[in-house]
């Protein structure tokens, strides 16, 4: 059984005027939780705010993709942070300084 029908089935069992309640409720808590996700950068990854910040998102169903670039323990590159920054930029063939996050991709100048 999908998820859909189940919760249609859910809201079918309760009353027209909670049944209303409640999916506004559940669509208030989702555009809330994926405005605070919009605005908030990713804690550090030993925080004690990251169980927050990924259950806040995971609300906001930023899974798969719609996954926040930046996120506790990753590089914009989306790879482990232990990963030399260096590595990276070379396997991806980037410029240097590239893969940091807030700061734009270095263009080459157009061909003259």
């Amino acid at each position: 059984m999908d998820p859909f029908s189940l919760l249609q089935d859910v809201l079918s069992m309760l009353p027209a005027q909670y049944a209303g309640d409640v999916v506004v409720i559940l669509s208030f808590l989702i555009s809330t939780c994926a405005l605070i996700a919009r605005f908030w950068r990713p804690p550090d990854p030993t925080s004690k705010w990251v169980l927050v910040w990924t259950i806040v998102t995971a609300i906001a169903q930023a899974r798969g993709w719609n996954l926040p670039a930046y996120q506790p323990g990753k590089k914009a590159a989306m790879v482990p942070a232990t990963v030399p920054r260096q590595e990276v930029e070379q396997r991806l063939d980037v410029p240097p300084g590239s893969t940091r996050p807030g700061k734009p991709p270095a263009r080459a100048s157009p061909p003259a």
